[in-house]
């Protein structure tokens, strides 16, 4: 049975998604509900990842190549076989035209892609920038926290939030406002190590930092002003200066948010967090967010055999196109997914000593070690 703490962040992980579809199906200008959605899926995912290979790196019988091996091996089982379908059965049936640019796609390039042809096209793969941007993020950092000396780990952290805020405040000299700006790795790496500074942090202890906590309620509030503020016309320089604010000030409200998820959060939020069904959602989050604009594409095709207006964003796409999504993400989930995801456990972290062909001496490890 999952721990409060676990069940929680499944929980944070509906409302991630919830935000995401939301932004898609709903908002008239639900660009940044989307992308908040998926900042607090990429410091979920930070703190997660590093999580787990902290915890492998802690154990005595902890071995680099091991752990490293079993770390690119169970996530290509969780991530591959639904994101290769997808991009198979778009090729196939060349869905909203997106054939061409499917290899792309396919080497998890997106981000590059959309950013540098400077538009959304094709459309019904957009949402996958986000996702080439993780598995960027994957193949690098458990090198990182598995090889780098554990002295180096944060400070690493910090050059890398530093750097990625500098990346921000870059972009207003530039001139006119680009996707790349928001897709490129830079734009995305303070929320992945935001989440991987926050585990190094849950090491020594279960507390937030004093600063984050006080600082958490005014950002938040900021964050609300700023959004409140986009509709409304801006010149130039405050329009630069409401999107920096919108990708800065909601950081460490989300950091602290699963900082508060990951340790049990107390009261009805956690309550709320732990219902069965914020649960189970959060289970098939990642097969919500894969599909939800295939579904949006054949039910905006449906149109004329719907009785609802499917057709814009509003109350009427976000109940059928949520339901069809909730639908399609369960079914793949229970017959495809998770019999793949249960493969896991032949490839542990740390392996168990039965599953060594034979075990060293304690004489040997010494000058094992001493090599």
């Amino acid at each position: 049975m999952l721990h409060a703490r676990d069940r929680q962040l499944d929980g944070l992980r509906t409302v991630a998604v919830s935000a995401v579809l939301y932004g898609h199906f709903f908002a008239a200008d639900g660009s940044h509900w989307g992308h908040i959605g998926v900042r607090l899926f990429f410091v979920l995912s930070g703190f997660l990842i590093t999580r787990l290979l902290l915890e492998a790196r802690s154990t005595a019988r902890y071995e680099p190549g091991t752990a490293i091996r079993s770390f690119y091996i169970r996530r290509a089982l969780r991530i591959f076989p639904p994101y290769f379908a997808v991009l198979s059965f778009v090729w196939l049936i060349n869905l909203e035209q997106a054939r061409g640019s499917i290899k792309w796609h396919a080497l998890y390039l997106s981000n590059f892609w959309y950013a540098l042809r400077d538009e959304w096209t094709p459309w019904v793969l957009c949402h996958t920038w986000s996702l080439s941007i993780e598995e960027q993020f994957y193949v690098v950092w458990p090198l990182v926290i598995l090889l780098a000396p554990r002295r180096w780990l944060k400070p690493i952290c910090i050059a890398l939030i530093a750097c990625s805020l500098a990346y921000r405040f870059y972009w207003p000299f530039t001139g006119t406002p680009s996707l790349a700006r928001d897709l490129l790795p830079p734009a995305s790496m303070d929320a992945l190590v935001a989440g991987a500074l926050l585990a190094l942090h849950r090491e020594r202890s279960q507390t937030l930092p004093q600063w984050m906590r006080l600082s958490s309620v005014p950002l938040l509030l900021a964050s609300a002003v700023l959004m409140w503020l986009k509709p409304v016309p801006l010149s130039p320089v405050l329009a630069w200066m409401n999107w920096i604010g919108l990708e800065v000030f909601p950081l460490i409200p989300l950091a602290a948010l699963v900082g508060y998820c990951s340790s049990g959060l107390r009261g009805t939020p956690g309550r709320l967090l732990e219902l069965s069904p914020m649960t189970a959602v959060g289970r098939v989050s990642y097969g919500v967010y894969l599909f939800h604009p295939i579904v949006l594409s054949f039910v905006i095709s449906a149109q004329p055999w719907i009785p609802l207006n499917v057709s814009e964003q509003g109350f009427g796409r976000l109940i059928v196109a949520t339901t069809g999504t909730l639908i399609v993400a369960s079914i793949s989930w229970l017959v495809f997914e998770k019999p793949l995801n249960q493969l896991k456990r032949y490839f542990p972290y740390v392996p168990e000593p039965g599953w060594r062909p034979f075990r060293l001496s304690a004489s040997r490890k010494i000058r094992r070690t001493a090599l």
